[in-house]
């Protein structure tokens, strides 16, 4: 009888050691970090809608942007953008976004241009993301858009042309529909 009350009370033991520890695990904790300043929110608040108001003061042109593209993104995107290897393509596409095999490119797919300037300037060179400079960010935009006849080579992109660029796909998605947001809000404060 013994050793079943001392079994039992080990394993009361380890029982109550392992509760205690999983409640602990749970408590919350605060004084963790700081507070962000709001210089601090400012240089991460970088998206760009499509009415363009966040883009920063500078232009480019697709002749600029060309010699840019050999650069840094030939490698990549493949010398013409339409023979990427190792990264999506950049080029061409038009008009098979309906068909069985669609081939989303900045020219079929994107239906903002400001949405390709917010993603080059986030996120590339792959290598070093966000290292280029806003005039190198609009070249590549404006060389982009060149490539897929959106625009003239001699056209200068910047805060005010880029927004006003209509993408070919610009009406190819659809906002979400009202009851569905609102079947689908949980916190109770719907969008």
């Amino acid at each position: 009888m013994g050793t079943l009350t001392t079994r039992f009370g080990f394993n009361l033991s380890v029982l109550l050691i392992f509760a205690g520890v999983a409640a602990l695990a749970q408590t919350p904790r605060y004084n963790l970090g700081k507070t962000a300043t709001p210089e601090e929110i400012r240089a991460w608040d970088i998206s760009v809608g499509p009415d363009g108001k966040e883009l920063p003061p500078g232009s480019g042109s697709a002749m600029e942007g060309a010699k840019l593209y050999a650069q840094q993104c030939a490698a990549c995107h493949g010398a013409t953008g339409e023979d990427a290897k190792s990264s999506p393509r950049l080029v061409g596409g038009k008009g098979t976004l309906n068909t069985p095999m669609p081939i989303k490119t900045v020219g079929s797919y994107w239906p903002f241009a400001t949405s390709i300037w917010d993603y080059i300037n986030r996120a590339m060179p792959r290598n070093k993301p966000g290292s280029l400079t806003a005039e190198q960010v609009y070249a590549l935009t404006a060389f982009l858009l060149y490539k897929n006849g959106i625009i003239q080579e001699n056209d200068v992109m910047d805060a005010k042309t880029l927004p006003k660029v209509q993408m070919p796909n610009r009406n190819g998605f659809q906002p979400p529909m009202p009851d569905i947001v609102q079947r689908h809000c949980r916190t109770g404060t719907c969008p």
